[in-house]
């Protein structure tokens, strides 16, 4: 209960932006903030996040990119937004390594409508570089309806995807099988949001065996899930019973762990976040250690 608790806490100073704009405000508490928050955080800029995924690549680990934010407000934001994906997608060309693209619906115009975001996306499918996907990052309940009609559509049409299933959310069985009949390959998830009852599984137990399930699902469908946890008894289970299914890891979490899976010959993705909004992200994986 403590824990939850503290999560919970966490959470809330996670999403809120008045705290952020305090922290920001006092250099050295900013500095502070970032210097616990680097290990989490490919870079603030481009050039340092490709560095990053330079030492990662060369380590043997595959890469998911993204390009920090949520929630786009306006159009010229949303601009912005685009061009620092397209310039992300070409910087990945010369890169080497098997690099994907990450993207946050809703930091692409979700929340300002379906066609919209649509068409922000397909503009980075259009300078995606050959052999590389977009993997689309999973949000809040309310957005999920959205996201999953998102990516179906998009899939049909011929992009190449990788969706972000939460084994939280009681509708994701159902999600599961909707994207398994468009032949969209899924990563999963155990949850990121605090949830209601009523739309989610209780965080841990539940949670888990949500998860394992949903793994098994994909599985037997024909497709090989990505496993998106640190949870090392869970992960080396499902490894165990789902041949060809592989691993994705945060950058700066037990990455021991994804070091000796590389040298088991397990594939392993490490999720590589940059840019300048990296307080909420790094107050999140706070969050997470006390309930995760």
């Amino acid at each position: 209960m403590i824990a939850s608790l503290t999560r919970r806490a966490l959470y809330a100073l996670a999403t809120s932006t008045e705290v952020e704009s305090l922290v920001r405000a006092i250099p050295p508490a900013q500095d502070l903030a970032y210097s616990a928050a680097r290990r989490y955080v490919a870079g603030t800029t481009l050039d340092e996040a490709i560095e990053t995924v330079r030492r990662l690549t060369a380590a043997g680990l595959a890469v998911s990119l993204d390009l920090f934010g949520e929630g786009a407000a306006d159009e010229d934001e949303l601009a912005a937004t685009v061009r620092g994906y397209r310039e992300a997608a070409a910087a990945l060309a010369d890169v080497g390594g098997d690099v994907y693209l990450e993207i946050v619906p809703s930091h692409l115009g979700l929340d300002l409508g379906f066609d919209v975001c649509r068409r922000h996306v397909e503009q980075l499918v259009e300078v995606l570089p050959a052999g590389a996907r977009l993997e689309i990052s999973a949000e809040e309940s309310r957005r999920t309806p959205q996201i999953m009609d998102l990516t179906v559509a998009l899939a049909e049409a011929g992009a190449p995807l990788v969706a972000t299933v939460q084994a939280n959310l009681r509708r994701s069985p159902d999600d599961v099988d909707r994207l398994l009949a468009a032949g969209v390959p899924i990563r999963l998830a155990k949850g990121a949001y605090l949830e209601s009852a009523d739309v989610a599984h209780a965080w841990g137990e539940g949670a888990t065996v949500a998860f394992i399930k949903l793994a098994h699902r994909v599985h037997a469908a024909g497709s090989a899930p990505v496993l998106a946890t640190h949870d090392a008894v869970v992960r080396e289970a499902l490894l165990e019973a789902l041949p060809g299914a592989g691993v994705e890891m945060l950058l700066g979490v037990r990455e021991d762990d994804a070091r000796e899976l590389v040298a088991r010959g397990v594939p392993v993705r490490v999720y590589a976040p940059y840019g300048d909004s990296w307080f909420r992200y790094w107050m999140r994986r706070v969050a997470e250690a006390q309930g995760a």
